[in-house]
């Protein structure tokens, strides 16, 4: 159906697999059994086991025939071969059993192994609930009352940004190679153990900030969030690049040979403290006691502007926006039942000359910069409501032609006055302000703001000019001791400050009281989700995020 209206879904068929043995009663009664080691399941069936697993070389198709419903393929089994030697292996009786029944059928598998839920952004009141990676039994029920709730009242009850459609970038869908990488390694690792730090290595590189080069030769060991490479932390033992897709080894692909940035996760593959918790720790010191740089290029990074700019931003935010040019305020997006849909900064802006940091528009206009991983969920939300509001605004995506590098930490100011043509001091460039500056000679949007509670400024620097700046700031700054510091140092770092990372421990399913976030909800003018929020005040709080200092 999606085909039908010109959209794209990143869904990929893969023929799935399993046999059903003969007769072995001594299994009758006994529980179903998962053996990640060899990626198969046994369930009971009566007297009868079936077998099935996930094998690193699976069929995929390129698609389905339309008259294919309730069709079966035959069995590879050269393919299944594998399961059948790890299921003989860990219930030899299963060898001589003989096998009466075998069933494999094409189905759907998505670049997360996760199905995809929700209105599409690109076509009001398309809604999607397909790409159950085999688990439709398991999950239909209690997507099945979300998607009723999401269509019913506009957004679900609970909080479902991983199943959401918008966790995927039109981009992502759209491209066949990405999603059939991605897919193919989900379904392939679908039975590995998930480390909190663990990274995929399909479908990446597919964004690269401006910056990457020099941050691979800095030793940085990327993460990827909704397509971006971004810093996770600085290796000292030298640069881990990440390698091209190897699929495993499957369909003829030789395995790399680089495998520097394999061996950098699997040292992580803890629920301890990993190996590289010195170094990321290092990076925090760095920022706390010295100074450190941040990447930040994949934020959003959306600029609205047009005649009803400021009464659209008056229902968009929870705060007042209303302050003076040059005001960044943060602020909440919520939905009409107060949940939180974003967290982001919004700084009110005057025309310029007409660059990336400077556009020229009429009136007053708004610098809206959101979290990278949730980045499309949260433009689709502004424009969803832009939209049904029917404001006369216009929101304007420039987070691929911007970079945004971010010091923080007290020697900050030390680095970056040499470089800049205004003043840092508080009086001249006032906390949570944002001025046009020229960094090295280049022309920048600048942001007196910190995630991480320190002095900094977060620089948004147009595509072009942010190498020489990086350049710039990284020469002058060694004589303070700046570090390179990546996210696994931030999200420490923010946690120390008690500030909220949305998709974490701020949520759809929370709303800001909750969150003690009262402070930029205002008490004048209306917003969206502003009534909901008020019934919640007069009938009181019924959990509150709380924070916990360990002494030990």
């Amino acid at each position: 159906m999606a085909a039908m209206v010109g959209l794209h879904l990143p869904l990929v068929p893969m023929k799935h697999a399993y046999v059903v043995t003969e007769n072995i009663p001594e299994v009758q009664g006994l529980p179903n059994i998962r053996d990640h080691d060899a990626s198969i399941y046994f369930r009971v069936q009566e007297q009868s086991l079936c077998m099935g697993g996930y094998e690193t070389n699976p069929i995929l198709l390129e698609k389905v025939p339309h008259d294919f419903q309730f069709s079966l393929y035959e069995l590879d089994w050269i393919v299944f071969s594998r399961h059948m030697r790890g299921a003989v292996n860990l219930i030899p009786v299963f060898e001589t059993a003989g096998i009466k029944g075998t069933v494999c059928g094409p189905e759907s598998f998505t670049p997360d192994h996760k199905p995809l839920l929700g209105e599409d952004p690109r076509l009001h009141g398309l809604y999607h609930s397909c790409g159950y990676n085999a688990a439709g039994t398991m999950l239909g029920g209690g997507c099945g009352d979300q998607l009723a709730q999401w269509i019913v009242n506009g957004r679900p009850d609970l909080h479902m940004f991983d199943y959401d459609i918008r966790r995927f970038t039109p981009e992502q869908r759209r491209d066949a190679a990405w999603v059939f990488a991605k897919s193919h390694e989900s379904y392939a690792t679908n039975y590995d153990i998930v480390f909190p730090h663990d990274e995929h290595l399909a479908g990446r590189n597919f964004h690269q900030g401006p910056f990457h080069q020099e941050l691979v030769d800095a030793g940085c060991v990327f993460e990827e969030r909704q397509g971006w490479e971004r810093p996770g932390w600085f290796s000292p033992k030298g640069p881990a690049p990440v390698p091209q897709y190897d699929w495993y080894g499957s369909y003829g692909t030789p395995r790399n040979s680089d495998v520097r940035y394999e061996n950098m996760l699997k040292a992580d593959h803890t629920f301890d403290f990993s190996k590289s918790h010195q170094a990321i720790g290092e990076e925090c010191l760095a920022c706390r006691e010295q100074v450190a740089l941040f990447d930040m290029s994949h934020f959003g990074k959306l600029y609205m502007c047009g005649p009803e700019a400021q009464k659209a931003a008056d229902w968009l935010f929870t705060a007042n926006t209303r302050d003076p040019i040059g005001k960044t305020v943060y602020t909440c997006l919520l939905n009409s039942k107060a949940g939180v849909e974003a967290d982001v900064t919004v700084s009110a802006i005057e025309t310029g000359t007409g660059g990336l940091a400077d556009p020229i528009f009429k009136g007053r206009g708004f610098y809206i910069v959101t979290n990278g991983l949730s980045s499309y969920h949260s433009w689709a939300h502004i424009h969803n409501i832009l939209s049904e509001k029917n404001f006369t605004v216009g929101l304007t995506d420039l987070s691929e032609k911007i970079g945004v590098l971010s010091v923080q930490g007290p020697y900050s100011r030390d680095v970056l006055q040499p470089l800049m043509n205004v003043g840092l001091n508080d009086e001249e460039f006032p906390y949570s302000t944002t001025q046009l500056v020229k960094v090295a000679g280049h022309l920048c949007r600048a942001v007196r703001i910190s995630s991480v509670g320190e002095l900094g400024w977060e620089l948004h620097i147009p595509w072009d000019s942010c190498v020489p700046v990086y350049k710039a700031i990284w020469e002058h700054g060694k004589k303070y001791g700046l570090k390179h510091a990546g996210y696994r140092a931030l999200h420490s770092l923010n946690n120390e400050k008690g500030y909220h990372l949305w998709n974490a421990d701020l949520r759809t399913d929370d709303n800001p009281l909750e969150a003690g976030m009262d402070f930029i909800c205002r008490d004048e003018g209306d917003y969206v989700g502003k009534d909901a929020l008020d019934l919640i005040k007069q009938k009181g709080l019924k959990k509150k995020l709380a924070f916990f200092q360990l002494r030990e």
